[in-house]
């Protein structure tokens, strides 16, 4: 019985020669996008600590550490080992890790790399010390500040002060600083809006740092930022680190935020049927696509509608069907609507130069969201 082939076979094709659907990253765009991140971070006070949940790929992170990374961010302690066993041996989980078994698995990682976690509550921090002791590792921890977002973290002020305290405290544990996410503004269109918005939340991050050092306690991290905000929080005053992720992909969401970076991130999809002139369905629906951030965006189509998705189809309807040609067998690309969710629904990223796939990469941690 013939297999699927292996995409590693794809290399040196052109891509009318791969099989669909099929992710793909444009090295040019992505280059140039690593490339500009790490020069703005050149020489600034904040280092780019980047979130790899966007790309879960090992070999972007290895890009991006060799391009003066500090480190690199996880989602979810899953990611954290791939890209540890990858050799990333700075990782911070910007989330809680709570679970008695993810605990055990978090303090045996702590033995392998430097990692760091967010915590939010006294009991979560006990367990973690707990965890730590059993394994003999050190557990660094950032506390995290709810500073606008309404998500994970402590209020600003003294119920931060209090449980920095109880992480110096308690053994197994070293108190790394604190982590505040301005997540509710990365989107923010008008650029003087989104700068005062994240200076105010910002603020209440380092007033927060203020009072604990007051009380004789380093914070010598203080962790935040995103793509649509990086500019801002990389330059703010105390900030040691911004967790900018979607900038290396982008998607139709982003580009409106941030234009200096390029699109880099599409889906090469394949046309199946055109029985009606008026629409083109392609091989590629919901298992390939994500739409939460609205429909992905058909690219090089005359007159191209809102691409409707189903399970393993999607729909183009055309405004004007005579200036459209595409028939069975003929290409497309769908630029996504969300980088970050549409990559993890593949397993791996054909690295396009030209034209050409010049390498296929694993998209290794997908699906790990445990």
């Amino acid at each position: 019985m013939l297999e699927q082939a292996d995409p590693r076979e794809w290399i040196g094709r052109e891509l009318e020669q791969v099989e669909t659907p099929a992710l793909l990253v444009d090295l040019d765009a992505l280059e140039h996008n690593l490339a500009l991140m790490a020069g703005f971070f050149a020489g600034r006070a904040a280092g780019l600590r980047p979130h790899a949940k966007t790309h879960k790929c090992p070999e972007i992170a290895r890009r991006q550490l060799a391009l003066g990374a500090v480190g690199i961010t996880c989602a979810k302690l899953g990611e954290a080992e791939v890209l540890a066993a990858s050799g990333v041996g700075d990782i911070l989980i910007a989330n809680q890790v709570v679970d008695a078994a993810k605990l055990q698995r978090l303090a045996a990682l702590a033995g392998r790399v430097h990692l760091t976690v967010a915590v939010d509550d006294a009991a979560n921090v006990a367990a973690l010390g707990e965890a730590a002791r059993q394994c003999g590792a050190t557990i660094h921890v950032l506390v995290e500040v709810d500073i606008g977002m309404g998500r994970c973290g402590v209020a600003p002020g003294r119920p931060a002060l209090a449980l920095a305290q109880q992480v110096a405290a308690t053994a197994g544990l070293a108190f790394a600083g604190l982590m505040g996410y301005e997540g509710h503004l990365v989107l923010t269109r008008d650029p003087q809006e989104r700068k005062t918005k994240v200076e105010a939340a910002l603020e209440l991050l380092l007033d927060t740092k203020r009072l604990i050092e007051e009380w004789g306690l380093p914070v010598g991290i203080v962790s935040g930022g995103g793509t649509g905000t990086y500019d801002v929080t990389g330059s703010f005053p105390g900030v040691t680190e911004v967790q900018a992720g979607s900038y290396v992909f982008m998607d139709t969401t982003y580009r409106e935020i941030r234009p200096e970076f390029q699109l880099s991130l599409f889906l090469l999809a394949t046309v199946i049927s055109r029985v009606d002139p008026s629409r083109v369905i392609i091989d590629a629906g919901h298992k390939v696509l994500t739409s939460e951030f609205g429909a992905p965006q058909v690219l090089g189509v005359p007159g191209a509608g809102s691409l409707r998705l189903s399970e393993e189809h999607g729909r183009i309807p055309l405004a004007e069907p005579e200036q459209v040609s595409l028939r069975p067998g003929q290409r497309v690309r769908i630029l996504p609507s969300h980088c970050c969710t549409t990559t993890n629904l593949h397993d791996h990223l054909l690295a396009v130069r030209k034209g050409v796939v010049e390498d296929v990469w694993p998209i290794a941690a997908r699906g790990r969201s445990q």
